[in-house]
């Protein structure tokens, strides 16, 4: 980055933004998204007079292509020159929407309410190429809007992939076609579920902002909510001889999808073949974490599925490295790639080394090191994705988000042929204790340190301090584009957030004072007060 001292203004209902493939849906949207964006950004603030105004911005693509999904080796590097007339040259659209984004955040508003840019000359792209996000769907439902507004705020901080863990065991929320008991018997109710176009509309979405929608089908554990349908699928666990007898602390009673019965794996093959369909990235994510041995080794007929299929007596990750090996065939059959937790590695299974492992253990209440693990994985030949430092469902008093930015996914000992194979990270949020009402304040600005951290090259984020009044700016800049991140330092962003509060409080009062009127209905007395509340909410356009 090259920044002058000399500063321009910038009027944003005059502000030219244009583009030599404007055509292109992804083009067309981030100009006409980026120019709210900055006059939201903006708002209530003045052109400085007293100073040369920047005019326009004129947008390059070099690749003159409009392509359909982003993918893992799309590029996301561009070059942005500000000045009276500023350009921003990009390969890719999806470099393009990473300039946008920082265009937007290098025009601020000083402290005499004046806008103002410095002229500034960067190259750039990202350190990573997988900078994700995990979302957990099943445990608590989160509705459309909720998703919608979050990967508003990873494509302010460049994050490109969300990671959807969309059933679990509790709930079975994802919508089949193909199997519509799936979701009538194992979501929360008829409607804690996600259709096909509720997931067009998220994948659309996502796609306009450069984001990857990866979606999760996490078995053979973690599965008790597809038995809700489908409990042929599901082992039976035995206790003194009987089947379907849960055993506390070690097993329930029908749990883990059984990986003797074809019809397993026919239907694996036939939801997933629905799968791909609906989803559009070359991965698919197979979960294959915490799939607990202990229901297989009390059942009699998986015994003798063993010794006839020459597994040893009691090697159960044998008996997981054929459950695995069969389901990856299934998708490579239907031109996906996987990606997987790293738990049947850690069984001693072995896996295919064109298998992508996201590295989870090492950090709270689990064995060893990250680092550890990522220098073994990756000497055994495979991709990793770090989500170690990450958890950002586990809360801490004060300014925990030190922490995720100290993480630096190449901290391990290894060659520079173990570091090639790292892909990036992920900021993961299950959702124990998460709903639509504390995750967005939950998720950032915390999530903001992993994304710095994966983006940036190494040498620009070792300063921790400064980086917290950084960190507390752009926690500002996303208040103000709605999205509700919590605090991180003592004091407040600008009149606006008292303005927000205000709003809230306005909208509050509204609410409860068109409600209070229904019940004044029949009160012949409160009809004179009851015109003037309806006229209020009329012209408040707040009517309930």
């Amino acid at each position: 980055m090259k920044k002058s001292s000399t500063l321009l203004t910038v009027n944003p209902e005059t502000l030219t933004i244009t583009a030599n493939l404007a055509s292109c849906d992804i083009i067309k949207d981030a100009m006409s998204r980026y120019e709210n964006i900055i006059e939201m950004d903006t708002k209530k603030a003045e052109v400085d007079t007293n100073l040369v105004k920047m005019k326009s911005l004129s947008i390059d693509i070099k690749d003159n292509e409009c392509p359909g999904y982003p993918q893992l080796n799309m590029n996301e590097s561009y070059n942005l020159t500000v000045d009276e007339s500023s350009t921003l040259s990009a390969a890719s659209v999806w470099g393009v929407l990473r300039g946008l984004e920082t265009f937007s955040q290098l025009i601020y508003v000083n402290e005499l309410k004046k806008i103002q840019v410095k002229k500034t000359s960067i190259e750039d792209r990202p350190r990573f190429k997988h900078r994700g996000i995990m979302l957990d769907t099943a445990r608590h439902y989160l509705p459309v809007w909720i998703l919608l507004k979050n990967l508003d705020a990873m494509s302010y901080n460049k994050f490109n992939v969300f990671h959807w863990h969309i059933v679990d065991d509790q709930s079975f929320p994802y919508q089949s076609k193909r199997f519509p008991d799936l979701s009538a018997k194992g979501a929360y109710t008829a409607k804690h579920v996600y259709t096909h176009v509720d997931i067009k509309r998220i994948i659309d979405y996502a796609r306009l902002r450069g984001i990857r929608v990866i979606p999760e089908f996490d078995t053979p554990g973690h599965t008790a909510s597809w038995g809700k349908a489908r409990k042929d699928l599901l082992t039976p666990c035995y206790e003194n001889g009987t089947p379907g007898v849960g055993k506390y602390n070690s097993h329930g009673e029908y749990e883990i999808l059984n990986p003797t019965l074809n019809r397993t794996y026919k239907f694996m093959e036939d939801l997933l073949g629905e799968v791909v369909e609906v989803f559009h990235d070359n991965f698919v994510h197979l979960g294959m974490d915490e799939a607990y041995h202990a229901c297989w080794a009390t059942n009699p007929d998986i015994s003798k599925f063993m010794v006839q299929n020459g597994i040893a007596k009691g090697d159960y990750s044998a008996l997981e490295e054929y459950y695995i090996e069969k389901v990856l065939k299934i998708v490579d059959s239907l031109n996906r790639s996987d990606i997987i937790w790293q738990d049947p590695i850690d069984h001693g299974a072995k896996v295919p080394q064109n298998a992508i492992i996201q590295i989870w253990k090492g950090s709270k209440n689990t064995a060893g090191t990250w680092e550890e693990y990522m220098t073994n994985i990756t000497n055994q030949g495979h991709q990793v994705i770090l989500s170690s430092c990450w958890y950002l469902n586990y809360i801490s008093y004060g300014q925990d988000w030190k922490k995720y930015y100290q993480c630096d996914p190449l901290n391990f000992s290894g060659s520079d042929n173990n570091f090639e194979k790292v892909l990036g990270g992920e900021a993961c949020v299950f959702g124990e204790y998460i709903d639509h009402t504390n995750l967005l304040p939950r998720l950032w600005p915390r999530a903001s340190a992993a994304g710095e951290r994966l983006w940036s090259s190494n040498d620009v984020i070792q300063d921790v301090e400064s980086a917290a009044f950084r960190l507390d700016e752009h926690r500002c800049r996303m208040l103000k584009r709605g999205i509700p991140a919590q605090p991180i330092l003592n004091g407040y962003c600008g009149e606006y957030d008292l303005e927000e509060q205000n709003d809230r409080t306005a909208q509050t009062e509204s609410k409860t004072a068109c409600t209070t009127s229904s019940s004044m209905k029949n009160n012949y007395s409160g009809y004179l007060t009851l015109y003037y509340i309806v006229l209020y909410c009329i012209m408040s356009k707040r009517m309930v």
